[in-house]
């Protein structure tokens, strides 16, 4: 019985595969660039054609990507990959939803992309909640857990609407489900075990998609990050990604492209362990990452990510529904956009990127024609006073008072060494002579919360060292802005808060400047949130303060 659940956990090895071209097949090469046969003046014609009625359904290509049409001015049969296009769970939901994908990818012919997909819809909450269920309700109840049927439902479902067989999917259905026999049988879900799990929901969206870019007559083929070099320190549920993992996924990836053309459709959110050789997942969100590793690997133009909102807003639009789209972010800002809550971007997919120079656009693949937010290195920030305000709930705080701080050294690394030994990461910091007040991050593995328990481990070992007060059911106000507008920024938010009667607990700024961030009590968070967003974003005397500064120092 052991053998057979550590077989389950190692990684799958199903080697890429495209069937040969069909008339069809050539059709989407031509569209792709395939150098395997020349297209006549009537053929190009008909691709052109295609792409214009497309763009009238899309919206024009041209302002999206800046890129030349096929046929056009500039353009080559045979380019090499150009962008990479990412579709979050919502986008490839159901048949109907791969479907739009389909025709959004095609609706660019000029671009040869590399598409990176998620599980469908909710399919990694409902694998994680089968394999909870399955440590609990012995080997016989396994085909009865609910998450199993729904997921088994909706990928068998989907496959039938899209005119496919069942085979496409058949062997990863069964083999999830002895998987889940597995963990029944052991009665244990390591995380190992569960992140091996959920790679069956990127695995078979990708699956699926391929043969169905196949089935309409565009050669696509797909490929499992951790089959293609995408190789990560073992920290299941939150790898990082390592360096050998770029010259690795650019030789496999151009190399199959120079032999033998077609769309690569990789699974975003998983890699290789370089330990344990075993499936590793970068973490919620993770399927970014996965999208400008591969762009900094190929070195391509551009990567985008599309999501199920108009790119990345000036706050959460269910908190205040007036939120506006950001058009333009650097790499600085989102990071911390994106580590202190924003829900667009996973936090460590803007390295990549900026490492390699590559601007990333975050597009609604429900809308695809809203222009969406276009992030790049520099951006002009002259009359930006504020860019975004982000809300994080749900945050523990810790007031630790020592008059022993005071002239003393190695005081701060005796408290962070308690909180590196107990495995919990700090968001925000703050100091004074006698004191230190922090905020703790509960969410860096998948969904996990700092249970009681935790904390009082941590304050039992930090009341050895000072006085300690534990503040629960507090959130973080981050504001990402313009540092050189910075008085201004904390100058109109305690106007803001002082109207609302709202006392700030901690003010936390980092070296960059780009983020500052208020530590709240919940209750209040919401509120301010609405307020701050109406006095920075739809007050006109804001701008007019930034244009009489302007013209001062002009």
């Amino acid at each position: 019985m052991a053998t057979s659940v550590r077989s389950a956990a190692a990684p799958r090895r199903l080697a890429p595969s495209a069937p040969p071209a069909s008339a069809g097949h050539v059709r989407g090469l031509a569209r792709f660039g395939n150098r395997t046969g020349p297209l006549g003046a009537r053929g190009l014609s008909m691709v052109v054609a295609d792409s214009t009625r497309r763009r009238a359904k899309f919206g024009s290509g041209d302002s999206v990507l800046g890129a030349p049409v096929l046929g056009g001015p500039g353009a080559e049969l045979g380019d090499q990959l150009s962008v990479v296009m990412k579709f979050g769970g919502s986008s490839v939901s159901s048949a109907a939803r791969m479907e739009e994908v389909a025709d959004l990818i095609l609706a660019f012919p000029e671009e040869r992309p590399v598409v990176v997909l998620s599980a469908m819809g909710k399919t990694t909450n409902l694998l994680l909640l089968a394999g909870e269920k399955a440590v609990g309700c012995g080997v016989i109840h396994v085909s009865e857990i609910e998450e199993w049927n729904t997921i088994k439902d909706l990928h068998i479902k989907t496959v039938d609407e899209l005119g496919l067989p069942r085979s496409e999917i058949h062997d990863m259905l069964d083999e999830l489900e002895q998987l889940l026999k597995g963990i029944a049988m052991m009665k244990e879900l390591t995380l190992r075990t569960r992140d091996y799990l959920v790679s069956f929901g990127e695995c078979m969206s990708t699956r699926i998609f391929a043969a169905y870019l196949n089935k309409i007559g565009v050669k696509a083929r797909q490929y499992d990050a951790f089959d293609i070099g995408f190789i990560t320190t073992d920290d299941f549920g939150n790898a990082d990604v390592l360096e050998a993992t770029y010259p690795a996924v650019a030789k496999r990836l151009h190399g199959d492209w120079i032999r033998d053309p077609a769309i690569p459709v990789v699974t975003g959110f998983l890699g290789k362990g370089w330990k344990s050789g075993a499936v590793t997942t970068l973490g919620r969100g993770g399927s970014d990452l996965t999208a400008t590793t591969i762009g900094k690997a190929l070195g391509l133009r551009e990567i985008q990510v599309w999501k199920d909102v108009d790119g990345v807003l000036t706050c959460d639009p269910n908190i205040y529904p007036h939120a506006k789209t950001v058009p333009y972010l650097t790499f600085e800002e989102a990071t911390e956009l994106a580590y202190f809550g924003a829900q667009v971007l996973h936090p460590q997919s803007m390295r990549p990127a900026r490492e390699g120079d590559i601007p990333v656009r975050v597009k609604n693949s429900y809308n695809p024609k809203a222009p969406g937010t276009l992030i790049t290195k520099q951006r002009e920030m002259d009359k930006v006073v504020l860019t975004s305000i982000v809300l994080k709930s749900n945050v523990t705080m810790l007031d630790i008072v020592s008059t022993r701080m005071l002239g003393q050294f190695g005081f701060l690394a005796r408290v962070f060494s308690i909180f590196e030994d107990l495995g919990i990461s700090v968001d925000c910091v703050a100091t004074s002579e006698v004191s230190i007040s922090v905020s703790l991050d509960p969410s860096k593995i998948w969904s996990r919360e700092l249970i009681q328990q935790e904390l009082d481990n941590v304050v039992e070992e930090l009341e050895k060292i000072a006085i300690v007060h534990l503040l629960q059911q507090r959130a973080i106000i981050s504001l990402i802005g313009n540092v050189k507008r910075s008085s201004l920024i904390l100058e109109k938010t305690f106007q803001v808060l002082r109207k609302c009667g709202v006392n700030i607990q901690m003010i936390s700024q980092g070296a960059s400047k780009v983020n500052m961030s208020l530590i709240v009590h919940d209750s209040e968070a919401k509120a301010c949130i609405k307020a701050l967003h109406q006095a920075f974003f739809e007050d006109e005397d804001v701008l007019t303060q930034v244009e009489t500064e302007n013209l001062l120092v002009g």
